[in-house]
């Protein structure tokens, strides 16, 4: 008997054993790269903070913009779901350098949005979006990308109150829209309107969703006669102003625990849109300019000179304390970088509007990427 070639067949054998055992790894990874499971919640204490972005290993928002000219993923002209404040071509900018820009991870290709892909995921759901203006800023342009990907779709279109909601009827999903500044109520009561910290009556409108989608901030810097209350109330004590981060916390809190007294899991998947920003000192990033005004390209390299917002901590604590899975669209960073994407002085107003974001543009990406999350 020749036993060296049996001792080449039995390494033979073990490898091809191993090589199995790593192909079905490999397998059971990909069917399972949901970016957060449901045992791990978001933890500021974790050198492993996970935030909805962790794609086979990718961290999806450290990366850095790159010129790619198959974008934009639709014209303005096409989709009549876009606010005229956020149609910035429709108000006469010329340049159009800013559509062209795509978000490139250091250590992964980010998965090209599909429309039609997600409209099949999401067959027969709802999708809410809750928030301010940032949250219609990105619903606008989810609802550009999926009529573009299914343009002969039969749609339903309807708009009341606080409400907002389009279906699209051959695949049975419908994506609202719920107005609210502060995630938490305000009541008009004798003394004036009071922002009340620890009050969500209004999400009893959110509940029966299969994926929600919350946004808060940017109404929390509000002060004097651009602010929308006249009081602010927590349990029995009512101030006629409180430290803006110290409210932002208590209204947060109280949210993470609408999450998880009123989600359950297995039915909805939560995501918060994570914090945008604003572009009105340009010292933040090694400018002189005044203002996002006049700003034609994204900064270069992966990093913001003037660093995250202090806001950003206080979203990290809040979201580690919720039991339920929150995943975090950390789109804070990346969106920091685009300081060329706001509607500036194309916004239709009077002034220069450094706040929102030009639609096609920068929440295109915010949608990739919860597409990737997806």
């Amino acid at each position: 008997m020749d036993f060296g070639y049996q001792r080449r067949c039995l390494l033979l054998t073990g490898a091809v054993l191993v090589l199995q055992v790593q192909l079905i790894l490999v397998a059971t990874l990909a069917k399972s790269h949901v970016p957060l499971s449901s045992s791990n919640n978001i933890a500021t204490n974790s050198s492993s903070l996970l935030r909805g972005r962790e794609l086979l290993g990718c961290n999806l928002y450290k990366g850095k913009w790159v010129v790619d000219n198959s974008y934009p993923l639709y014209a303005a002209s096409s989709c009549p779901y876009i606010d005229s404040g956020y149609d910035c071509l429709k108000h006469g900018r010329k340049d159009t350098q800013y559509l062209k820009y795509a978000w490139q991870p250091d250590s992964c290709n980010l998965p090209r949005f599909n429309g039609l892909d997600l409209l099949n995921k999401w067959r027969g759901k709802k999708v809410m979006f809750v928030g301010d203006s940032l949250s219609e800023n990105m619903w606008q342009s989810l609802a550009c990308l999926l009529h573009a990907s299914a343009p002969k779709s039969k749609t339903n279109f309807q708009h009341k109150d606080s409400l907002t909601s389009l279906t699209f009827q051959d695949y049975g999903v419908t994506i609202l829209l719920y107005r609210t500044t502060y995630l938490v109520d305000i009541v008009r009561e004798s003394i004036g309107k009071v922002l009340k910290l620890d009050s969500i009556q209004m999400g009893n409108a959110w509940k029966g969703m299969d994926v929600l989608v919350f946004n808060s901030w940017h109404w929390w810097t509000h002060t004097g006669k651009l602010q929308p209350w006249n009081y602010v109330q927590y349990g029995s004590t009512i101030l006629k102003d409180m430290n803006r981060l110290e409210a932002y916390y208590k209204g947060m809190t109280t949210w993470g625990k609408w999450v998880d007294q009123n989600v359950d899991p297995s039915k909805t998947k939560v995501f918060f849109q994570g914090i945008s920003p604003s572009h009105y000192q340009g010292k933040e990033w090694g400018s002189s300019s005044k203002s996002c005004y006049g700003e034609l390209q994204p900064l270069q390299g992966s990093t913001y000179p003037a660093g995250l917002p202090e806001a950003q901590g206080v979203l990290n604590k809040v979201l580690g304390s919720i039991k339920k899975p929150v995943y975090l669209l950390d789109i804070t960073t990346l969106s920091q970088l685009r300081k060329d994407a706001h509607p500036s002085s194309y916004g239709g107003g009077s002034g220069v509007d450094c706040s929102h974001w030009c639609v096609p543009g920068l929440p295109d990406t915010w949608n990739q990427l919860l597409y990737a999350s997806v």
